[in-house]
């Protein structure tokens, strides 16, 4: 090989005939032209972020959009800074066209125009991962390489899909990329396969993102990577979806499962998702513990329950049935009980109550100031006097918070698990054994069932503490006037200026002088939504309550829905379809996987009948491989020296021990329960007492889980 091929190649003597200069030589030029492209984008890239950060930050939608372009530059450069030419996943030769069409990680143009890399979202690289031998669109050939950690081609797999394709272009092997790189050791983190993603698996990557669509199923489906993949996909195929729309939300089982896919989308090129468990949604999620009464946990999972938070948020919303009688600076006023119910139905539809009470008051004002007659040169003096002096007024304001308090949140789901009359006014559907139930000694000890409710609360309500601010926005306003009422009067002492001191006492004037950066500002919250489009892993596990949560932050349905009813811990007895359309989906796609990449068929053939014996009719997945390695059966007393043994033969992997009881475990290894090691890998999975992993269903589904977690060798040790 020459000098320049040995840059870009690192391809072991056993790949040998793979070096032959007719089969690589295009590559090596390409890849020589790709380096220089890049190194050229990330200069002009990092001159036109320095000059962005330096541009003044200017004002509203100015402001906005400089910070959006900074985040496109800035995430640009940190792709194509942690890829060196492993930007490159493979190439594709057409009928049509002799010439090979290299795809990449992102787009990358040359000098002179020419596209050196296609996205691999764009639909020109569709075939690189689509194209099958019953269906080649347009292929005669498709490249897939393996790169090394430094960035060289460790190797690489040709596919020919005609005759004309095997003339000196091309190296085929026994096995596919895709067959080779499942048998590798896993790592701690996923990693993206965006060169081995599989036909039907891309199918599905880029389906539409209208209504919302279903990806079902078995273990080691490739779920999770379709997930990823998709969401990547979507924010570049489809601008509905973008940021400045909402973006996208991606929500997942747990923390471990967080951690393990945290560096795939980064990977492709999409820092911007927000990757959430449900528990990140609320400030309560952190510390709600599990909810030990069972009855009381069904009961909290309905979604009829969530929606007892509209009434029990329309009591505190009842006008006073009575008149209101005040003076207010030696002016009678009276406040009819048509015009408590006239203010009080003016708050537009679906604001939350809180914010919803400043609008309630300030109709409540404009109703009192209308039937005060004023000269109209005086009108603007007397009217800004009124506002001030009514909402000084105690009377008054004593009527309006009881009769519309700043409501929490949390005090409202705490009154429902409380005061058992205020529970059967906002649910009277309950029995009043299931009133009792759901009462508890202390009500503001959250639970993970809880969740729903609240978030219903918070929703209904507002965030609490963005109230509170804009009170502190609105009291700090007020201090500014009176700042600026004392400069104009010192103006007026001071001097004759006229006809300008009765402008400068105007209320519009005064609002535009306000110093706007002097006052605290509202932060949104950004879990809140509303998202464009939402990803949800593991989805079989949901309940109707949590997912009233996601709908309320998916208003447009856009969702992509990721589970296997046969892991759903708590049974899955109807379609889809029902579960979804029961929780308010009207437009319901299924898209099935059927093909088990991960789990050797060794082990498979093991955690079958596991579940067949639970749920008979289980989407079990059809194995691709052979391991090479049985399954084996033994002593607890064997874990410390099975772990050992692992150790020393395997520099690279990871191991996990799945048990209920805590367990010690050397470096390398990790100890998880068997929901926490859902949606994760390992090479070696070592089960502890499985038979203690619980009855029923929920048992059974814990086993099977746990099982089909390896991808290269499973052990199941008891104590007996």
């Amino acid at each position: 090989m020459t000098d320049q091929s040995t840059a870009a190649f690192a391809l072991p003597d056993t790949l040998v005939a793979k070096r032959d200069p007719a089969l690589i030589a295009a590559d090596v030029q390409h890849f020589a032209v790709i380096a220089a492209a890049q190194a050229a984008q990330i200069a002009e890239l990092t001159s036109r972020l320095d000059a962005a950060r330096r541009a003044p930050g200017g004002s509203g939608q100015a402001a906005l959009d400089r910070d959006l372009e900074i985040h496109r530059l800035t995430t640009q450069l940190r792709l194509l800074h942690r890829f060196g030419l492993d930007l490159c996943l493979g190439r594709v030769v057409r009928a049509e066209e002799p010439e090979p069409i290299y795809i990449g990680r992102t787009g990358l143009t040359g000098p002179d125009g020419d596209r050196l890399l296609i996205d691999w979202r764009a639909p020109a690289a569709e075939p690189f991962f689509g194209a099958t031998h019953a269906d080649p669109m347009g292929l005669v050939s498709r490249r897939r390489y393996r790169w090394t950690r430094d960035g060289r081609v460790s190797d690489y797999w040709d596919e020919v899909f005609t005759a004309d394709g095997l003339q000196g272009h091309a190296a085929l092997d026994d096995q596919s990329a895709f067959i080779a790189t499942l048998g590798t050791s896993r790592s701690p983190r996923m990693r993206d396969v965006l060169s081995t993603i599989q036909s039907d698996q891309d199918a599905i990557i880029r389906a539409g993102s209208r209504g919302a669509l279903v990806v079902d199923g078995g273990p080691g489906t490739g779920k999770t990577v379709v997930a990823l993949h998709r969401t990547a996909y979507l924010l570049y195929a489809d601008p509905r979806l973008g940021h400045q729309r909402g973006g996208v939300l991606f929500v997942g089982p747990h923390e471990p499962y967080l951690d393990y896919v945290g560096d795939v989308l980064p990977s492709l090129g999409e820092e911007g998702v927000q990757t959430v468990t449900l528990r990140d949604l609320l400030p309560e999620g952190a510390s709600a513990a599990p909810e030990t009464d069972s009855e009381a946990a069904r009961l909290k999972s309905s979604a009829e329950l969530v929606g007892a938070i509209e009434p029990a948020v329309r009591f505190y919303e009842e006008p006073p049935g009575t008149a209101t009688h005040l003076e207010v600076d030696g002016v009678p006023l009276r406040v009819r009980a048509e015009d408590w119910a006239e203010a009080f139905s003016s708050a537009e539809p679906g604001t939350p109550h809180n914010e919803a009470r400043e609008q309630v008051w300030e109709s409540l004002v404009q109703i009192l100031l209308d039937g005060v007659e004023v000269d109209e040169e005086d009108e603007g003096f007397v009217e800004a006097d009124l506002r001030r002096a009514l909402a000084e007024h105690e009377d008054l304001t004593s009527v309006f918070n009881g009769a519309w308090p700043l409501l929490e949140p949390e005090d409202v789901v705490a009154d429902l698990w409380s005061v058992p009359a205020f529970l059967r006014l906002a649910a009277p559907w309950l029995s009043s054994d299931d009133v009792q139930r759901l009462q508890r000694e202390d009500p503001a000890a959250w639970t993970v069932s809880d969740l729903p409710l609240l978030d219903a609360a918070r929703q209904r309500i507002g965030d609490p503490g963005a109230a509170r601010r804009r009170l502190r926005q609105q009291e700090a306003a007020a201090q500014e006037r009176a700042r600026l009422d004392e400069v104009i009067d010192q103006m007026l002492e001071a001097d004759n200026i006229g006809g300008l001191g009765q402008q400068l006492r105007h209320q519009d004037l005064q609002d535009k002088l306000l110093d706007q950066a002097a006052l605290p500002s509202v932060d949104p919250d950004r879990l809140a939504g509303p998202f464009a489009h939402i990803v949800v892993d593991e989805a079989q596990e949901l309940t109707d309550a949590q997912w009233q949560m996601l709908l309320s932050r998916c208003p447009s349905r856009s969702l992509t829905i990721v589970g296997d009813r046969a892991q759903a811990r708590h049974g899955f007895t109807e379609s889809w379809q029902e579960r979804l359309e029961r929780v308010g989906l009207d437009r319901v796609e299924i898209a099935s996987l059927t093909l088990n990449y991960r789990t050797p068929q060794e082990v498979m053939t093991q955690a079958e009948p596991v579940i067949r014996a639970a749920i008979p009719d289980a989407n079990v997945p059809t194995s691709v491989r052979e391991g090479g390695i049985p399954v084996h059966h033994g002593s607890r007393t064997e874990l410390d020296e099975i772990l050992t043994v692992w150790l020393t033969e395997h520099e690279e992997g990871t191991a996990c021990v799945i048990t209920t009881e805590p367990v010690v475990v050397p470096d390398r290894v990790r100890s998880l329960t068997p929901a926490l090691a859902k949606g994760l890998e390992f090479d070696l999975v070592v089960l502890l007492d499985p038979q203690e992993f619980g009855t029923g269903i929920e048992g059974a589904v814990d086993r099977y889980v746990a099982m089909t977690r390896a991808t290269q060798q499973l052990v199941v040790l008891t104590s007996s």
